[in-house]
C-alpha cells in the first residue's frame, strides 16, 4: 500500500523577539503570571514586510534544502492558517509564485490551531488517493494581526511563525513497521463557536476583527476531546501509548499538555515541548515544534512520532506516523 513519508521538514520565524517582560508596560501582566498558567516565557511577533506567506515561504525553502528537492518535485501546496495574507487569493498560491512554481496546485486550509493536523491528513489523503506523488504541506501564522493588545487575557498567549514539511509516495507493507502516516483523526463541534472565535470577518463586519477567548472553557474541554483522538488513532494502528516514541503536542499551554501526556501516561521526556520559547502560534504550532525536535536529533527515522491539536470551532485532530 502507499505510505506517506516525511522526506524534508523546515521553519521560520520572525526577526523580532518578544519576552514577557517587554509585555509588562504594555498591559497588566507580570512574567512570574505568564510562565505559570502558560508556561510561555517569549515569542516571535512579525514586523513589516513579514506575512504569512513570506514566512511560509521560507518555512517551505528550508523543507525543501532539508529534503533535496526543489519546487520542480512538488506536486501541491496545502497551507493550514487563518490569517491569511488577503481574502482572495490563497496564500498558498502566492507561497507557490513566490516558489517559482507554476504547475500542479494549491490551496489554503482553515482548521485554527489543528489546521497543520488536517493539512497532514488531506495531503495523505491525495497522496494514496494518487493524484499527488510529492506534498508540502505549511503551517503559517501571523496571529500577532489579529489580537487584541489591550487584552492581557489574550494577547500574551500568541506568536508569528511558520513550518513545512514534505511528504512523497512510498510503497508500504501496511504494516505498523512501515515509515510514513500510520492513520489519522480528525473531529469537530460547532457548537463551542463561542468559546474561541475572531469576532469579524468579510461576510459579517467587513472587518478583519479580534481574537475572543473564553480561557476557562477551552482549558476544561481541550484534554478530553484530544485524548479521544489519540485514543482511536493508537487504536486504528494496533499500537499503545506505550510505543510512542515522541509526542508532538499543540503548543497552547504546558498545563493542557502535562495534563494530556499525563491521561495518556507518557513520560515527560516523550514530549516535546516548544511553548515556552514560541507561544501558541496556531497552526505553525505542531510543525515548529517537529522541526525542532528533529534538528536537536531526537526525533530519529523509525521512530513512532504523535502530533495532535485542538483550534476553535472546536476542531481536533491527531496524526500517528513513523518518522
Amino acid at each position: 500500500m502507499i505510505r506517506s513519508v516525511v522526506k524534508g521538514i523546515g521553519s521560520a520565524k520572525p526577526a523580532r523577539l518578544v519576552k514577557n517582560a517587554d509585555l509588562e508596560g504594555m498591559v497588566e501582566t507580570t512574567d512570574e503570571w505568564i510562565v505559570q498558567r502558560t508556561g510561555i516565557r517569549q515569542r516571535y511577533i512579525a514586523g513589516e514586510g513579514e506575512t504569512t506567506a513570506s514566512l511560509g515561504e521560507a518555512a517551505a525553502r528550508a523543507a525543501l534544502d532539508n529534503a533535496g528537492m526543489t519546487p520542480d518535485d512538488i506536486d501541491l501546496i496545502i497551507l493550514a492558517t487563518s490569517t491569511p495574507d488577503n481574502t482572495f487569493p490563497a496564500s498558498a498560491v502566492d507561497i507557490q509564485a513566490r516558489l517559482g512554481m507554476t504547475h500542479g496546485f494549491a490551496f489554503d486550509m482553515q482548521a485554527v490551531c489543528s489546521g497543520f493536523v488536517y493539512a497532514v491528513t488531506t495531503a495523505d489523503l491525495y497522496i494514496r488517493g494518487g493524484m499527488a506523488k510529492r506534498v508540502l504541506v505549511i503551517g503559517s501564522e501571523t496571529f500577532s494581526r489579529i489580537l487584541d493588545w489591550n487584552d492581557r487575557t489574550t494577547c500574551v498567549l500568541f506568536g508569528d511563525g511558520a513550518g513545512a514539511l514534505i511528504l512523497e509516495a512510498n510503497e508500504g507493507r501496511g504494516l505498523t513497521s512501515d515509515r510514513g502516516i500510520l492513520t489519522a483523526n480528525l473531529r469537530s463541534d460547532g457548537s463551542h463557536k463561542q468559546k474561541l472565535y475572531v469576532d469579524g470577518g468579510p461576510s459579517s463586519t467587513q472587518t478583519v476583527g479580534h481574537l475572543r477567548m473564553e480561557g476557562r472553557e477551552v482549558f476544561k474541554h481541550a484534554v478530553g476531546m484530544v485524548t479521544d483522538v489519540i485514543e482511536a488513532s493508537l487504536s486504528d494502528a494496533g499500537i499503545t501509548a506505550a510505543d510512542i516514541d515522541w509526542f508532538v503536542p499543540h503548543q497552547a499551554n504546558k498545563r493542557i499538555i502535562d495534563a494530556t501526556a499525563k491521561k495518556l501516561d507518557l513520560p515527560p521526556e516523550k514530549v516535546v515541548i516548544t511553548v515556552d520559547q514560541h507561544g501558541n502560534t496556531s497552526a505553525a504550532s505542531v510543525p515548529l515544534a517537529l522541526e525542532s525536535a528533529v534538528a536537536d536529533g531526537r526525533i530519529k527515522e523509525g521512530d513512532v512520532v504523535l502530533l495532535e491539536a485542538m483550534g476553535g470551532g472546536f476542531t481536533w485532530g491527531a496524526v500517528l506516523l513513523r518518522w
